[in-house]
């Protein structure tokens, strides 16, 4: 069996995608499928090429008992819809870009992350880095999503 590729997409690389990778990997290895799923982020744009999470996020991650200090930042290339299955942006523009960078036939691999999202209104993970207070409310998005879209994989990746 292949595994499930997923790919979490912000601008920069270093705030809401990073966060997302590191929530979505600790959840992915304490429901023990690892062997099944990997989890990668990347930014759309090359502002942050190498360079670790922001350290606020990086603050609130570690409060809520994640880590996030071994990722580094890179961009999103054509070739990434050839090896993930869900490339998943964090806002309508990153989505937007996404679909600009994939083919016809890759466009159903692109995936908005709040769209995964049960019980929240919102449709957009906000970009935190110009706001100080930002940071929390993006983890707790970031965190609801990522549940429902590993309950998704599950249920219809993973399910024989």
């Amino acid at each position: 069996m292949s595994k499930v590729r997923v790919l979490f997409i912000c601008m920069g690389n270093i705030c809401r995608s990073p966060t997302a990778h590191g929530v979505f990997q600790q959840k992915v290895t304490e429901r023990g499928l690892n062997d099944q799923i990997e989890v990668d982020s990347a930014g759309t744009h090359a502002y942050h090429i190498g360079e670790a999470p922001d350290k606020r996020s990086q603050a609130t991650a570690v409060a809520h008992g994640y880590d996030l200090s071994d990722q580094r930042a890179r961009q999103v290339t054509v070739y990434d819809f050839n090896e993930f299955d869900y490339v998943i942006g964090m806002d309508n523009t990153n989505h937007y870009n996404l679909s600009k960078l994939a083919t016809e036939d890759e466009l159903s691999k692109v995936h908005s992350m709040m769209s995964f999202a049960k019980d929240r209104s919102e449709t957009e993970v906000p970009d935190p880095y110009y706001g100080a207070d930002g940071f929390e409310n993006v983890f707790e998005m970031i965190e609801v999503a990522s549940d429902g879209l590993l309950e998704h994989i599950i249920e219809t990746q993973l399910k024989s």
